[in-house]
């Protein structure tokens, strides 16, 4: 089982909308991927907390695959170059970890 986890940074303003409304169209569009792409196993988008420390990054995926194989395809399928799409221009910054399980 490989675990897929990625945290985002938002731009405080982008494409017209706050960063918070950013994070949330992007958060609804990962909780959407797992009924549209089978191999992902498992999925959970988390959002920091409002009374968190100032500086801590805004929305985490945590995905779980099969297989790196499975990874892969999910990397390239295209409702997930959609929300990758949508992304870049309103982020800030992508920090990313693929482990074992």
């Amino acid at each position: 089982m490989i675990r897929h986890v990625c945290m985002f940074e938002f731009l405080d303003e982008a494409q017209g909308r706050t960063r918070a409304e950013n994070v949330a169209i992007t958060k609804a569009m990962l909780e959407a991927l797992p009924e549209k792409i089978e191999w992902i196993r498992a999925s959970t988008v988390s959002l920091n907390a409002k009374d968190a420390p100032e500086g801590n990054w805004d929305l985490i995926l945590m995905s779980d695959f099969d297989s790196f194989e499975d990874l892969e395809r999910y990397r390239v399928h295209p409702d997930h170059v959609a929300v990758g799409q949508f992304m870049r221009p309103v982020r800030r910054a992508r920090a990313c970890v693929d482990f074992e399980l």
